[in-house]
């Protein structure tokens, strides 16, 4: 009979219960990862909880784009004054950002392909890993939540569905960011124009460079939470079969499957 006790003997563990959340390893679209470190550095990192390369792609390209004027020179684009995007650019920094920015994809795209490698090694070995914790700072522990309920958190506030997940350290990161970045962009004074239907005036409060941030941070808080959800759940599943098993499944027990079926 298979040893299940969580004393580090495993060489690989499919999961990690702690305080600050729930760490999987998961089968994943190595394009997908690709494409949201495409869409923002540093996103398709965190998506893979490698949360240190992850925030320093994500400062690097804070300060690259802000002193490049990237986003200015894409919302200059989008209203077709392409003389005034290409005036705004500043090239001593735009150089500096080509290739950490094919970085940031190429890395996250190899590390995803290796991570799928070792889910499948993990899920072979079947190692029992923790499922509850109980510390000074927190409680933790595999529980079944709603998708639907993680998705609807992160569109009113990105970070409030991390949070629903206890994924603690993607949701004070996300948190703090769009907190700096609604303020710099003027994001909820704008919408205060216009909701009272002045709309000029919310064009003229908007700082369109910070604005462009937004879009991103949205969409990963969003796509993330809903992605950890499932599977948060699967991994739920997961363990109580492998209790199941365990405490009350005898070592001899086999299915007599039906010749006809």
């Amino acid at each position: 009979m298979k040893n299940y006790s969580n004393d580090n003997t495993a060489r690989r563990y499919i999961a990690h219960i702690s305080q600050l959340g729930t760490t999987q390893v998961h089968l994943r679209n190595p394009y997908i990862i690709a494409w949201w470190s495409m869409a923002y550095p540093g996103f398709g990192h965190l998506l893979l909880s490698k949360y240190l390369r992850g925030m320093a792609l994500f400062l690097w390209e804070m300060v690259i784009n802000l002193n490049a004027h990237i986003n200015l020179s894409i919302a200059y684009s989008f209203i077709g004054e392409f003389d005034k995007a290409k005036e705004v650019l500043d090239t001593r920094w735009l150089m500096l950002y080509l290739p950490t920015y094919f970085f940031g994809i190429w890395d996250s795209y190899r590390t995803t392909v290796d991570m799928n490698k070792i889910t499948l090694l993990a899920q072979r070995e079947n190692h029992r890993f923790n499922s509850f914790i109980v510390g000074a700072l927190e409680i933790n522990y595999l529980d079944k939540r709603k998708p639907i309920m993680a998705l609807l958190w992160s569109f009113i506030m990105p970070g409030m569905g991390q949070l629903y997940i206890h994924r603690i350290i993607a949701a004070f990161f996300v948190l703090i960011w769009m907190i700096i970045i609604s303020y710099f962009s003027h994001f909820v004074e704008g919408m205060n124009y216009i909701f009272m239907g002045e709309l000029q005036k919310a064009t003229q409060v908007f700082d369109k460079e910070w604005l462009l941030f937004l879009p991103s941070i949205y969409g990963f808080a969003a796509y993330d939470s809903y992605v950890n959800t499932v599977e948060n759940n699967k991994l739920y599943i997961r363990e109580q079969r492998i209790y199941l098993k365990r405490v009350y499944q005898h070592p001899q027990f086999k299915v007599k499957m039906n010749r006809w079926s």
